[in-house]
């Protein structure tokens, strides 16, 4: 296949970038009065409308929600069958995700002040957290992990997961994963209708404080449309691999990279800056000498025709600022010294230092979370962890000295919005 080929000197060249790094996900109005439609009716009927629409698209015949209740048993028993080398990888990423993630632990704190007042944050866990998994063919245990892990590590008091089985098939990874991960429950129910019941609750389903986890297009229209009345990670969009390359690194390491977030779908996006003219064209002959053996082939390169690019730069600094601007999902600095320009880097979800840290690794066991934000929202986001499953409160104990000088200066600037009430109860505390 023919490669986009891109030169910063080129005149154009930033409308260019624009257009091709510019994703908007486009709400399809039918998808989104199909998910209205499912979560009022979930709301309305609770269990009964849960059923029925695992019946229909799952094609499972339940007649109550206990038997879509995944036992914790079920969940043992999955861990305990797997063979030993897929259960000794579960094991050794769980633990490196679990490492990681207690460095991030937030904790209270207070101080006093001269006159008595006490401030203060206290850092709690949320209650409750939903998860959701994609079922059937799309079967993501290290997804489970990566979302399950930092929840417990918070400190959350009860994880409950839903994951549909198309067919009653359940997906024994994914199971293993959550026995692993210390999900609490599991309910074999999935789409939009999931969703509700995590966000609005149901007789047996109970409601969430935050839901997170990938899915599809239904149900990502209903965490955007649910938000508020519960929290959510984020609405993801495609998949994204950015490599800074100096030309020291081999083609086919590069080829097989940027291969690696291709293969995901057709609208995802694999780019390689690099100052080398002679490297990218080595690039581009390993791309096209490895493709043909990809078992994604078809993927992988619709991906790469729409939305790849290899982009000639002048230099590894206009690399960096160019790869600020963009923000990609991952970042792959494969340079001699990364250390040297790390610094120059502000804007990206997860950045791989040095040619031998590859983005697959990210993805499922170097311990940082591969839950990451796409779209140029690496400008303003970061990657899922145990704060997104922690909340903060303020301290407030104002002593009887400080409520005097406080509560004049509070006074004072309340009548000055024409709020009186509160002028008036901080002056009660004084006069």
């Amino acid at each position: 296949m023919k490669l986009r080929r891109l030169e910063s000197r080129a005149e154009g060249f930033d409308a260019e970038l624009a257009r091709l790094t510019r994703y908007e996900a486009a709400q399809d109005e039918a998808v989104e009065a199909t998910v209205r439609a499912i979560i009022a009716d979930v709301r309305a009927r609770g269990d009964e409308a849960l059923i029925e629409y695992t019946r229909k698209l799952d094609r499972v015949g339940a007649r109550s929600i206990a038997e879509l209740e995944i036992p914790r048993g079920e969940m043992e028993e999955a861990l305990g069958a797997l063979p030993a080398g897929q259960a000794g990888a579960l094991r050794e990423a769980a633990a490196r995700v679990r490492r990681f993630h207690e460095r991030q632990l937030g904790e209270s704190w207070q101080y006093t002040e001269a006159d008595g007042t006490v401030l203060g944050q206290r850092v709690s866990a949320l209650e409750r957290v939903g998860l959701y998994v994609p079922g059937g063919k799309a079967a993501y245990p290290s997804s489970v992990l990566m979302n399950a892990i930092p929840a417990k590590v918070a400190g959350v008091g009860e994880l409950v997961m839903v994951s549909p089985t198309p067919g009653g098939e359940r997906n024994p990874l994914v199971l293993a994963a959550a026995a692993l991960a210390g999900v609490d429950r599991v309910f074999a129910v999935g789409g939009a209708q999931a969703v509700a019941a995590l966000a609005y609750g149901t007789a047996s389903v109970p409601r969430v404080d935050k839901i997170v986890g990938p899915g599809n297009a239904y149900v990502a229209a209903a965490k955007r449309q649910v938000f508020g009345q519960v929290g959510i990670d984020m609405i993801a969009g495609p998949s994204e691999i950015l490599v800074i390359s100096d030309g020291s690194t081999p083609a086919d390491w590069i080829a097989m990279d940027l291969f690696s977030q291709a293969e995901h779908d057709e609208v995802a996006q694999a780019i390689l800056l690099s100052p080398s003219a002679r490297h990218l064209d080595e690039v581009e002959q390993a791309i096209a000498r490895l493709l043909p053996a990809m078992p994604r082939r078809a993927v992988i390169e619709a991906s790469l025709g729409a939305r790849g690019a290899l982009v000639l730069t002048r230099d590894l600094d206009e690399a960096c600022a160019l790869a600020n601007r963009i923000a990609p999902e991952h970042l792959e600095l494969s340079v001699t010294d990364p250390d040297a320009w790390l610094a120059k880097l502000r804007n990206a979800g997860a950045i791989f230092l040095g040619r031998w840290s590859s983005e697959a690794v990210g993805d499922y066991c170097a311990g940082p979370n591969h839950v990451l934000p796409t779209a140029g929202t690496a400008r303003f986001s970061s990657p899922l962890g145990v704060y997104d499953f922690q909340k903060r409160s303020s301290l407030i104990a104002v002593s009887r000295a400080g409520a005097a000088v406080l509560g004049r200066v509070a006074a004072t600037l309340a009548e000055g919005e024409g709020l009186a009430a509160h002028a008036r109860s901080a002056e009660l505390r004084f006069k």
